[in-house]
């Protein structure tokens, strides 16, 4: 695209560009099918071709969203994908992110860059506690949440129940705008509120043939029982009560975060995800407004802005490339031109900006708000970064975390040393863990918020940069970051505590408290330092 563009061509640009993007994150509970039914989404987008399992038996087709060694071997996400497909003409930016407790920074951090998402729940296990959580996490941002529940081919709870629980446990009012015609080893299917239509399972895993759905406006219609013989009773007298019971969709309820339309389907076997797909087109919103310290940014601005939500260190382990994922916010990022950096307050500009399908990627010219796009860094960008064409602001509301787990770094390879200490460095850019050195002896510590997180970080540095390691634990607590406004006093209390005290990356003093009890008392002694428990991103 052209850079002389005129005022009024541009605006026109950036309204229809704006208007045909749909950017959101599938989230769940661990096993509850969100990586299959990222890759069937991308398949009905055209993306890829044919999708594989997770980690599949007797197989070696893997996740197309899964792109680090250790999610293959362990049949787990642990990092945030990114992925973009067009459908009916609609831009959208899938982020498919880690369900896994241990990486949820990761998960939070990602809700950030979004303006929808799709929660699925298993039919089977119903409501589980990651689900809550970040349910909690999308209620305090006022997401707008399409419900997708799966696996409704295998004995699963029943469908009344599951809408109860979805209430209960998080505090959301439900819609469905499908309902499942049997479970199991009787699931016949869905019927499709939303279009008044009937869609036939069919257990093959490719997408639904149009003879598979059959409209059927009035559910008197004696077509009902010719397809699914004796569950046309039941299904007649359940959806009475769903009518009776239920709400009609609202859009305004849903875009509020009040509401989730909920869809029953087999992500696996690829039902039911078609109807999910095409109601979230019809219904998810297109680019929102966003917070900074200075005011709301909205989207149609002619100026660019854009925030960093995430980085991620040798996504090609051969270039040893660093990324930098930059949601854009408003107006039109451009190749090759310069952008105020305002955290440095430095000029920058990126000549290969990307775009991502998974692990690859394509260089683009340029970008617009709702876009996800991939910069190559040095290591000059940090999480929450806001890029502008020169207005200084921050956008607001990037989650920030203090480690609850930490263990002593133990070089295993001293010939390696080097490595160890660059992949160390690498990897906690990341921000999914913190790396302090002790002031005492130079020791080097790593604190995360799951211990699955130091068997990424040992099997990462090992396959990307050669190095080995272990942990040793330590009797540790809390860190608490430390601030005083008189240097002698924090100097009091840092002089006799050389074993707890370290630093983190960016030199600042951290204090690593052994119990609650301790801190509290500490806290108590000294009443002008301040005791921070969060870190600075």
């Amino acid at each position: 695209m052209s850079n002389e563009t005129t005022p009024s061509t541009h605006s026109e640009s950036l309204s229809r560009e704006i208007s045909r993007r749909r950017t959101f994150a599938i989230i769940s509970h661990p096993d509850a099918g969100k990586t299959t039914l990222t890759e069937k989404l991308l398949l009905f987008g055209g993306a890829i071709h044919t999708a594989g399992a997770v980690k599949a038996n007797k197989t070696k087709r893997y996740a197309t969203s899964d792109f680090m060694e250790i999610e293959r071997q362990r049949g787990i996400s642990v990092a945030t994908s990114v992925m973009g497909f067009d459908y009916r003409e609609i831009g959208i930016r899938l982020l498919d992110t880690p369900g896994h407790h241990d990486f949820s920074e990761d998960t939070y951090r990602t809700l950030t860059a979004v303006d929808s998402a799709v929660m699925v729940i298993d039919s089977v296990n119903g409501v589980e506690s990651q689900t809550e959580k970040l349910l909690e996490v999308c209620r305090m941002r006022e997401t707008p949440i399409l419900t997708f529940i799966n696996k409704m081919d295998r004995e699963g709870q029943d469908p009344f129940a599951l809408l109860d629980e979805i209430e209960k446990k998080l505090s959301i009012k439900v819609v469905p705008l499908s309902w499942p015609i049997g479970g199991g080893r009787i699931f016949k299917g869905v019927y499709n509120l939303h279009t008044e239509s009937l869609v036939l399972f069919r257990p093959h895993g490719k997408r639904e043939d149009e003879k598979d759905v059959v409209v059927i406006r009035d559910l008197a219609d004696p077509q009902l029982e010719a397809h699914v013989g004796d569950q046309a009773l039941k299904l007649r007298e359940d959806l009475d009560y769903v009518r009776g019971v239920y709400p009609p969709f609202s859009r305004e309820a849903y875009l509020a975060g009040k509401i989730t339309p909920v869809f029953f389907g087999s992500a696996i076997n690829n039902f039911g995800v078609k109807e999910l797909l095409d109601c979230f087109v019809d219904v998810a919103p297109p680019p929102k407004p966003r917070p900074t310290d200075v005011r709301p940014v909205e989207p149609d601005e002619k100026a660019f802005t854009g925030f960093i939500f995430k980085i991620h260190a040798n996504m090609d382990p051969k270039h040893r490339d660093r990324i930098a994922f930059l949601r854009v916010c408003s107006g039109r990022f451009e190749r090759n031109q310069f952008y105020l950096h305002v955290k440095s307050g430095k000029q920058v500009r990126f000549a290969n900006p990307t775009a991502f399908m998974a692990q690859n990627k394509e260089i683009i010219d340029d970008a617009w708000p709702g876009d996800i796009v991939g910069l190559h860094d040095t290591g000059n960008l940090r999480i929450g970064d806001t890029l502008s064409e020169g207005e200084k602001l921050i956008f607001q509301g990037i989650p920030r975390f203090a480690p609850e787990l930490f263990r002593l770094v133990i070089n295993t390879d001293p010939m390696k040393s080097k490595q160890l200490s660059k992949g160390l460095e690498h990897l906690m850019d990341e921000g999914v863990a913190q790396l302090f050195t002790s002031a005492m002896d130079n020791r080097r510590i790593v604190g995360v918020v799951g211990a699955l997180q130091f068997e990424v970080i040992q099997h990462r540095l090992l396959h990307e940069y050669g190095a080995s390691c272990r942990f040793e634990a330590m009797n540790i607590w809390k860190a608490f970051w430390l601030d005083c406004d008189e240097p002698g006093v924090l100097d009091d209390f840092m002089r006799p505590r050389p074993s707890s005290m370290v630093r983190d990356k960016y030199d600042h003093p951290v204090w690593l408290a052994e119990s609650r009890w301790f801190a509290a008392q500490m806290e108590g002694d000294f009443p002008k330092i301040r005791f921070r428990k969060t870190a600075e991103i």
